[in-house]
């Protein structure tokens, strides 16, 4: 069985290599101390600390994990190298909504990276699917759970 690439931008890799790196060299060997000072603090079965800090090393090993697993299939997609008429992976879109007239900007990216917060959508998304390969100009009929959008697309730009 392949494993599925995961697109990603080097920030978004940059990222997740940084937490792993906190997770490994900060992190587990405080949990570690933490673990090793409860258990000196003598019966285990009613030291809230120790069970805690073993919760904590089980959530920290699992993180690791699933950290380089996601490192380990990234495919790191530097947006400046794309062609840039069309919307791609990496591409930071404005858009006009039809219906209120208001300006927003979304950055197309993996799904590990997606933040609606902060305007970065994932290319596997309703929005994200519906705006790929579209160009200035071009409008876009999305339909989201609940309603319709649409939008003009006003630039296209790779950071």
């Amino acid at each position: 069985m392949t494993m599925k690439r995961i697109p990603m931008t080097p920030d978004g890799y940059q990222k997740l290599q940084e937490e792993l790196d906190r997770l490994l060299k900060v992190d587990r060997p405080k949990n570690i101390k933490d673990i090793s000072e409860a258990r000196a603090h003598g019966d285990l079965s009613e030291n809230a600390e120790y069970h805690a800090a073993k919760e904590r090393q089980s959530f920290i090993e699992g993180r690791i994990q699933e950290l380089k697993t996601k490192l380990a299939l990234a495919d790191v997609i530097d947006p400046s190298k794309i062609s840039q008429k069309r919307i791609a992976f990496g591409a930071t879109v404005r858009v006009l909504d039809l219906e209120t007239q208001e300006e927003r900007t979304f950055m197309l990216v993996g799904p590990e990276e997606a933040d609606a917060k902060n305007g970065k959508i994932s290319i596997s998304s309703p929005v994200g699917k519906a705006l790929l390969n579209k160009e200035v100009g071009d409008t876009v009929t999305i339909k989201v759970p609940a309603k319709t959008l649409e939008y003009e697309i006003l630039e296209i730009g790779f950071a």
